[in-house]
């Protein structure tokens, strides 16, 4: 069945969106250096547009079929979409089993360099744009909401984390509205961990925290139960059919809100 669903799922978003590519220099914030010359793919509804915009941070695992058909279902909704490449630009494909090659915070370079290039764009309203991002890409959203980064005054308006790594010595500057969604029983990324950092929040009115307590990590992404290695241990993603549709719809009414 859960096979039968991700078949149907690619099929209804195939062709909706060429995915054309373009590339971007990464940009130094702060005290975080500028990353190498960025590559990544852009996702454009029919029309001139201009469209409210929303970048899309890839997972450890890098760009794959997830992040394509995360793209296809924003463009769905009425967003171009840009996803940057954080991995093979540094010379890797995926950090899940070394997780400090590339970092979040080495990937605030990228997005800064990505909204920076998104100003350019006639076909993108400018000072509003999003952020999307699955665990590795779920803590860059976390990142890039930071108050100390400056994000906000390069137009980021929101941001959606699913499942990402928080950290509550260091997360807690948030300064953007942030959706936060997360699974309970995830053996990855804590949910616990996003608590303490929530409710230690400078500005907790900003964050929109959603724990499901029968999720996994990878809860939104329609492939068999499986166990994979990262960070020296082993942990177990696994499709929820009842967090992924309410997550998929506070998605998108978040950004609804915050892009419109």
């Amino acid at each position: 069945m859960i096979r039968w669903l991700a078949i149907a799922f690619l099929v209804l978003f195939a062709g909706t969106a060429a995915a054309q590519p373009v590339s971007f220099p990464s940009v130094a914030v702060g005290s975080l250096a500028a990353g190498p010359e960025i590559k990544g793919r852009i996702y454009k509804p029919e029309g001139p547009g201009p469209f409210p915009t929303i970048i899309l941070a890839h997972s450890c695992a890098g760009p794959n079929r997830h992040t394509d058909v995360w793209g296809r279902l924003l463009v769905s909704w009425g967003y171009l979409v840009l996803a940057p490449d954080s991995f093979n630009p540094r010379g890797t494909k995926a950090v899940c089993t070394t997780p400090n090659v590339v970092t979040p915070n080495m990937r605030i370079a990228d997005i800064a360099g990505a909204l920076d290039y998104l100003a350019t764009r006639p076909d993108v309203i400018k000072g509003k744009i999003g952020i999307i991002g699955h665990s590795h890409g779920g803590s860059t959203v976390l990142r890039s909401a930071q108050k100390r980064f400056g994000l906000a005054q390069r137009g980021l308006v929101g941001g959606v984390a699913y499942y990402p790594g928080c950290n509550p010595a260091t997360d807690t500057g948030i300064d953007i509205p942030v959706l936060l969604l997360a699974g309970d029983k995830d053996d990855w990324t804590s949910a616990d961990r996003c608590r303490r950092m929530v409710a230690a929040l400078a500005r907790p009115s900003l964050v929109d925290a959603v724990y499901y307590p029968d999720a996994y990590h990878s809860f939104d992404a329609k492939a068999p139960d499986r166990t994979v290695a990262g960070a020296g241990k082993q942990h177990h993603l696994s499709f929820d059919p009842d967090a992924a549709p309410d997550a998929e719809a506070r998605t998108k009414a978040f950004f609804a809100k915050v892009l419109r």
